[in-house]
């Protein structure tokens, strides 16, 4: 069974290609030329600069790489794209495209096909479990956005379609490629996963001391709030959540970013606030503000008088807050509404190829 050379860290391609003798410039070409470069084909990779013969005859004979199919893109009026790719394993998953300013972009992946997580207003939840990704998978989602890109793409959020952390080997390695300065250069405080709380592999995170940042979804300090809207409490109950934060919090010596879904009627009055100042009491943090966007209509966002009210009642925590953009509601890119389905916004033409 051939190799998948997208899957590949560079310390696993070094071990892989260990009978043909390379030197580390070789192993560096191959992983630059996949990564660095975006090489459209095995063959691509083989004629490389600097890969030798032996190097290149091994590659056709014992790897593959293979890429997700772009079913579509979808432009919101703010500038979002989101890509709705097929996978040949099974499954549809969808990335998002995200300006920052006029300079950059940041991508939203996905994880997994579906999540098994459930939380009542996030409608990738209400698809169910499919399987986890890939890292190649994971990696092409960012390697085709990134190809059709007018800006440089410097970051990359795992917030899309999935729990990252209930896929923690594949993530972790996609991660470590993106963050390679001959992968794909990101530096690693700029590659956030967004967690709902699995605590265990919260701490196996923190033990293993690597640099991405982490985002806490809470949503509520008071736990019989946030299980209504987020089952994951009924396993790893809030305290526990915490106490996992705090050692992170700790450990990095940062802040930790706390996403807070603001629902209109639910979460955002001064006895939540004062949950959240008694919850997080000692932690240094940051509340990310996020409105709601459920299509459903179950959920509503808050009024803007809502909002403002709120964030009066988070002044007693003596801490950062941030109101999160969560773009491309018209093609339904924004937070929660990840679900591989048709929405509107202008369907994108394949990019015309060079020459």
């Amino acid at each position: 069974m051939k190799l998948n050379l997208k899957s590949l860290s560079l310390p696993e391609l070094q071990l892989a290609l260990a009978p043909t003798e390379p030197s580390p410039v070789a192993v560096r070409k191959v992983f630059a030329s996949v990564f660095a470069h975006g090489a459209s084909s095995l063959e691509e990779v083989c004629q490389a600069p600097q890969v030798p013969r032996r190097v290149a005859d091994f590659l056709r004979e014992n790897m593959e790489m293979t890429r997700l199919e772009v079913v579509e893109r979808r432009k919101a009026d703010d500038g979002f794209v989101k890509y709705l790719f097929a996978s040949p394993l099974g499954g549809r998953v969808e990335a998002v495209r995200i300006p920052i300013f006029d300079h950059k972009y940041v991508v939203c992946i996905s994880s997994q096909v579906g999540c098994a997580l459930a939380c009542d207003f996030c409608m990738t939840g209400k698809l169910g479990f499919k399987r986890n990704l890939q890292t190649w998978e994971i990696l092409d989602q960012v390697m085709q956005v990134r190809a059709e890109a007018d800006r440089p793409v410097r970051g990359v959020v795992f917030m899309g379609m999935g729990e990252p952390l209930l896929n923690y080997t594949e993530t972790l390695r996609a991660a470590q490629i993106l963050s390679n300065p001959a992968g794909f250069a990101i530096a690693g405080p700029s590659i956030t996963f967004s967690t709902a709380g699995h605590v265990q592999a919260i701490r196996r995170y923190v033990r293993e001391g690597h640099p991405y940042r982490l985002a806490f979804s809470v949503t509520s300090a008071i736990p019989e709030k946030r299980v209504k809207v987020l089952p994951i409490e009924k396993t790893h109950p809030l305290p526990e959540l915490i106490d996992a934060i705090r050692e992170y919090s700790s450990v990095r010596r940062e802040r930790a970013m706390i996403a807070y879904v603001a629902i209109s009627g639910f979460n955002l009055g001064r006895e939540d606030a004062e949950a959240l100042k008694a919850a997080f009491e000692g932690i240094p943090i940051k509340v990310d503000l996020i409105d709601v966007t459920d299509p459903t209509g179950k959920y509503l966002p808050p009024s803007a008088e809502e909002l403002k009210a709120f964030r009066d009642h988070l002044q007693i925590l003596g801490a950062p807050i941030a109101r999160r953009y969560s773009g491309g509601k018209d093609i339904g890119a924004a937070c929660g509404t990840l679900e591989a389905s048709q929405y509107g916004g202008v369907v994108l033409p394949p990019p015309v190829a060079a020459g």
